[in-house]
């Protein structure tokens, strides 16, 4: 009886001990070297490991360097690789009929949906535009390719864009501008390398809403032809412009013609000397920035 009441006993003050959970074990890894593991606490294995040397890559490591090593390796940062071979709203992003497609390194225009309204493809390494890039995309208002490397737009690529509005071509390598569509408010083809052979004499004559058109930092000799009356902002500045008439921005057989539209113009930058070009600028309500003397 005394040993039955012994054993029951023993059996219920004996304390039950859990197993640690198996996060808390393969914790071990990822102390840090200021702290203070017991003997106790580590597997009968790694002790035994304890007292030798582990080879990792050639050399001998102790148990504790070995540790930090697979803590340091599980922390490594893998950068990121560039896919440009995912669908565009992957690859892009695609909000609203907008599309931003912007420093991914793209060389060509991606596939756009057709409901797409706004094209943001700013700072990427494209050099060519073709025709059937906008095929079928007859809803765009707004394309913006600054910062790329274009060289090439082909003939009629934005001629079905009929009812875009803004175009950014700027901080490319275009040579001579593009056909562009008839309802365009904003054109910029700043710091390109265009010439005055590369506008054709009507480019902007039928662009009735065209309001700010931006030139500057290109190659251009002469003031482009026919601007329409509805330009309010006019930048060419930092050109090599030698010659203007006074049919280039009045009409020299009307002396009552006044550009009532016309806010700016900025001709800094460029050889000629304004002042011995007075006439040319009797319509306008203020004189163009420029060197007068």
């Amino acid at each position: 009886m005394e040993t039955l009441q012994a054993t029951l006993f023993l059996f219920v003050f004996v304390p039950w001990v859990n197993p640690a959970p198996p996060l808390q074990q393969e914790s071990l890894q990822f102390y840090e070297d200021d702290t203070d593991v017991s003997m106790g606490s580590l597997s009968q294995q790694d002790y035994e490991m304890q007292s030798k040397d582990i080879r990792k890559d050639g050399k001998n490591v102790s148990l504790d360097t070995s540790l930090r090593m697979r803590r340091d390796d599980s922390k490594l940062d893998v950068p990121p690789t560039k896919d440009t071979n995912l669908p565009t709203c992957l690859l892009c992003v695609c909000l609203s009929g907008s599309v931003y497609c912007e420093e991914i390194d793209i060389e060509a225009v991606p596939p756009l949906p057709k409901e797409t309204a706004y094209l943001y493809a700013r700072f990427n390494k494209i050099k060519r535009i073709a025709a059937s890039d906008f095929a079928d995309i007859t809803t765009l208002r707004r394309i913006d390719f600054s910062g790329n490397r274009i060289e090439e737009i082909e003939d009629g690529a934005f001629s079905k864009l009929l009812l875009l509005e803004e175009l950014s071509l700027a901080e490319n390598r275009l040579i001579k501008l593009p056909v562009l569509p008839p309802k365009l408010t904003t054109f910029n083809a700043n710091q390109n390398r265009i010439k005055s052979r590369g506008i054709k004499a009507n480019a902007f004559k039928k662009l009735t809403n065209l309001a700010y058109l931006y030139l500057g930092h290109n190659a251009l000799e002469s003031v482009p032809l026919n601007l329409p009356e509805s330009l309010r902002i006019l930048h060419l500045q930092y050109n090599n412009i030698t010659t203007i008439t006074d049919d280039t921005f009045c009409k020299s057989n009307n002396t009552r013609y006044i550009r009532t539209r016309m806010d700016e113009i900025r001709m800094e930058g460029n050889p000629i000397v304004l002042a011995k070009h007075v006439n040319a600028f009797s319509c306008l309500r203020m004189l163009p920035v420029g060197t007068y003397y």
